[in-house]
């Protein structure tokens, strides 16, 4: 039997709900992980600060993508070892399929990464609502003054343009996501949802469909 494996990007602006969507999908597939950007960061002693004293975070430097790599090829190479091993235990499916679930601001803007992606999905919320949720949380090291609008805000326009031109994403607006509910999606999605296929040579299988669009 083979062993089918697809791999998901939940990418987007700060604040959007890659984190919640992530672990929401992550509930629902059989035999699924989620490997998270935000888990790579370099150290804070070495991300580049601006000519106005703001830290780079929001930059393919600021992280260890080569270590992400190697996690996402360990899971590559041996699935479900790499399940059984860090995985949380899930209900198993039908057919033996393994799904990785990445997850980050960044994720696109990395050609190599992008290039593994069966699925990728960028999420989006307005100027005000981002900088409201932004400004409600505690990061550490904290927000600057003028933060948001000196650097996440303008680098998020630049990365989007540039990840554009490694490939085709659906945008997702508006997501509405609850412990009891699943995932919903209103607005430019118009296309979605799609059924999640998984691929092994010119092997197609369908293993899970998102819910309806709300209307």
């Amino acid at each position: 039997m083979y062993t089918l494996t697809l791999v998901v990007g939940i990418g987007g602006v700060t604040n959007g709900g890659k984190s919640t969507l992530a672990t929401n999908l992550q509930k629902k597939l059989p035999h699924s992980c989620i490997i998270a950007q935000d888990t790579f960061f370099k150290d804070d002693s070495v991300v580049p600060v601006d000519s106005n004293g703001f830290k780079q975070y929001d930059l393919l430097d600021a992280l260890h993508m080569d270590k992400m790599m190697e996690e996402i090829y360990s899971w590559w190479r041996d699935p479900q070892s790499y399940h059984q091993s860090t995985c949380a235990t899930t209900e198993a499916g039908r057919t033996e399929v393994f799904v990785v679930i990445v997850e980050g601001f960044l994720i696109f803007n990395h050609r190599p990464l992008n290039e593994l992606m069966n699925k990728k999905y960028f999420l989006e919320i307005p100027y005000d609502e981002c900088q409201n949720r932004r400004c409600s949380r505690v990061y550490t090291p904290p927000d600057p003054p003028g933060y948001f609008d000196g650097h996440v805000w303008p680098m998020y326009l630049k990365n989007r343009q540039e990840m554009q031109l490694f490939g085709v994403l659906d945008f997702l607006s508006e997501i509405y996501i609850s412990e009891s509910t699943p995932p919903t999606v209103t607005k430019r999605a118009s296309q979605f949802p799609r059924p999640l296929l998984c691929r092994k040579g010119a092997q197609l299988n369908i293993i899970s469909h998102f819910p309806p669009i709300r209307s």
